[in-house]
């Protein structure tokens, strides 16, 4: 349709990782795997969290919704991605185009947010044990979770909104391997000068103060667990955020560097990397990550098969 002399195409097409028939096959092979053990390994932490009433507690209620977002993220882009690589023309319509960019914004933003919820989940149980019954309350942990999905999914309509609705003037090649922001706007062929403060605070709300605040509770971690006198104490204390750490460490470094620039020299293919990265290697890892790491998340899955062998015979 036109308007004022602007295009806005009714479809996209996206270049994808290659042209190349074998290595799509083997990518649709690789992730492929990828995308059932993500499933798999998140739908079971959160069986598990449901199933086990020990885990009724405030790290594995944050972790359950964790995993919910891995799931449904992974689910937004990769089936499509999956599809594509089969195909020869990778065609997504304007439609579905808006709807994968609304939910990969939405839940990597609620992400981000969750994890900063989950920091100052390990900030209390560190710094304040005494306390932690108190200020960790189902209520309080259910308004962090809740603000968590409000202000990622608030957040990512409006970038939505602003960045869809960009004319293309009939361009519609995507050199993308899904619907993403910085590709979407790469396409306008009107200012976006809007576009680009509406990425920057985005990034800031929804990636840069989650960071810090991940970065001041564990500055206050450090701190606490530096005091206490005995080695295993201290390896104990540490234990217990480990796995949460290394989960932080993976998501934000890629992330900061990648929307905080809107207009960053990184080529289309690092911005391909950043995108598989986001959405089928840390869901993947993240399962393996705290069940590996995790002696309760182990004791629960031997309790629940445990449980289901008796109820057989």
């Amino acid at each position: 349709m036109r308007t004022d002399n602007l295009t806005w195409v009714s479809e996209f097409v996206l270049m994808g990782l290659s042209s190349d028939r074998q290595l799509q096959a083997g990518f649709f092979v690789l992730f492929g795997t990828a995308y059932l053990l993500t499933m798999l390994g998140n739908g079971l932490i959160v069986l598990l969290i449901v199933l086990d009433s020990r885990l009724h507690l405030p790290m594995y209620f944050f972790l359950c919704h964790l995993s919910v977002v891995d799931i449904v993220y992974t689910s937004s882009g990769v089936p499509q991605m999956l599809v594509h690589f089969l195909q020869e023309k990778k065609t997504i319509s304007y439609s579905r185009c808006a709807t994968q960019l609304f939910f990969s914004l939405g839940l990597g933003g609620t992400e981000f947010l969750l994890l900063a919820a989950m920091a100052y989940d390990r900030y209390v149980a560190v710094c304040q044990p005494l306390h932690y019954v108190v200020t960790m309350s189902p209520r309080r942990c259910g308004a962090l979770a809740a603000v968590s999905w409000c202000v990622g999914l608030v957040n990512s309509a409006v970038e939505t909104a602003v960045t869809i609705s960009l004319p293309t003037c009939g361009h519609n090649v995507l050199n993308h391997v899904a619907c993403e922001t910085l590709a979407l706007v790469r396409l306008a062929c009107v200012d976006i000068a809007l576009n680009q403060v509406v990425i920057v605070a985005s990034s800031v709300v929804v990636l840069l103060i989650p960071c810090v605040l991940v970065s001041l509770s564990y500055a206050h971690i450090v701190a606490a667990i530096l005091r206490i006198r005995t080695t295993g104490g201290r390896r104990k204390a540490f234990g217990t955020c480990a796995s949460h750490l290394t989960v932080v460490s993976m998501s934000y470094g890629m992330a900061l560097v990648t929307y905080m620039q809107p207009r960053s020299t990184a080529s289309a293919n690092q911005e391909k990397v950043v995108v598989l990265f986001y959405a089928v290697v840390t869901p993947m890892l993240n399962p393996l990550i705290y069940s590996l790491r995790n002696k309760e998340m182990k004791a629960a899955l031997s309790r629940v098969l445990m449980r289901s062998s008796e109820s057989k015979h």
